[in-house]
């Protein structure tokens, strides 16, 4: 499966840190993980399966720098070695009692995973640059062997909000942050009016490696932000940033502050999605609390449409009806099949 080459977001860095030791039991592909964190501060990823008996790590605890589980007191090392074994004290576990250890990175305020294993993983001829050619002149799209998708140079404020939890696939929500059709109706006074639900013609563009985006995109807003107290025709770029993420920057007309949105998406089964929103703006003046309670309104709008949706996979090869104002939902389908995701679409 392709996507077990991808990396995908698992929790943010401080959400680990708040844990008070905790580990943190997660569900990505539908692969049942643990984070943890040792007294060094190394994190850590692995199956959330004892190998011996087969309970949950993430009902154990931390002991410095192991992972104890819960049911026979084993402990396990960052690395997944099994380290010791309390029902015999001399014993020194063979390589065979480990439990499986995935790869963890940490970027954007986020921990990102990887779940390929040995012989999934891509060979050194497949890589190439993350936004450039690979061998046979192909594209490598960003976000998978080379790490989580690069940002663009954004404003130095920087606020992620979630996570939440959502009951549809991770590409139904990822379509549904690049829509504009909907805020009219889903978002408005908000992000749209009624009165004015045209979408105006636009183009959808492509990167180098193939993913679709939107240099310019004018829409009247009600209240485009939490700063705002009056509407005002708005500017958008949407630019995608892998399969399960995605970049919006807007600026009111006459200037104002500059605002970029990303949502990154992780799969946790094949209709059920982690998300995470994370914003970067030059508003300096406006409270934290204030920027969160305007996004998490927004969210709260979108999450029942969501998950009201049928079928909760997204269909890339047809079953739904598109209009001219679909443009850029359509690219980012046509680009899923050409990334050959096959998890959470139909």
């Amino acid at each position: 499966m392709i996507e077990r080459q991808w990396w995908w977001p698992v929790a943010t860095q401080d959400e680990l840190k708040r844990s008070g030791g905790q580990p943190l039991a997660l569900r990505v592909l539908g692969e049942r993980l643990v984070l943890w964190q040792g007294a060094s501060g190394q994190a850590s990823l692995l199956d959330d399966q004892c190998p011996h008996r087969g309970a949950k790590l993430s009902m154990g605890r931390v002991c410095g720098d192991a992972l104890q589980c819960p049911y026979h007191g084993w402990r396990f090392g960052a690395g997944g070695q099994c380290l010791a074994i309390p029902a015999q004290p001399g014993f020194v576990p063979p390589a065979s009692s480990a439990a499986r250890n995935h790869e963890l990175k940490a970027a954007h305020g986020l921990w990102w995973a990887r779940l390929a294993q040995g012989a999934e993983l891509p060979q050194d001829s497949e890589l190439g640059d993350a936004t450039g050619p690979r061998a046979g002149g192909e594209s490598q799209p960003r976000g998978t062997s080379l790490g989580p998708p690069p940002l663009p140079i954004l404003p130095e404020r920087h606020l992620i909000y979630g996570p939440f939890d959502v009951a549809t696939s991770a590409p139904r929500a990822v379509e549904n942050f690049l829509d504009t059709a909907h805020f009219a109706y889903v978002h408005e006074g908000w992000l749209g009016d009624q009165a004015h639900p045209e979408v105006p013609p636009y183009e959808v563009q492509h990167t180098p490696d193939g993913r679709p985006l939107i240099a310019h995109y004018r829409a009247w807003q009600p209240r485009a932000s939490a700063s705002s107290q009056l509407g005002a025709w708005v500017e958008y770029r949407y630019e995608v940033l892998s399969p399960y993420a995605a970049l919006l920057s807007k600026q009111g007309q006459g200037g104002g502050a500059q605002d970029s949105y990303v949502i990154w998406a992780c799969p946790q089964t094949e209709t059920s999605c982690r998300l995470w929103f994370a914003q970067y703006t030059t508003d300096a003046q406006t409270p934290a609390e204030e920027l969160r309670d305007f996004q998490l309104a927004i969210f709260a709008q979108d999450q029942p449409i969501l998950e009201s949706q049928e079928p909760k996979a997204l269909p890339v090869s047809g079953g739904e009806a598109m209009s001219a104002a679909d443009r850029l939902s359509a690219a980012y389908r046509r680009y899923l099949k050409s990334c050959g995701i096959a998890y959470g679409v139909c």
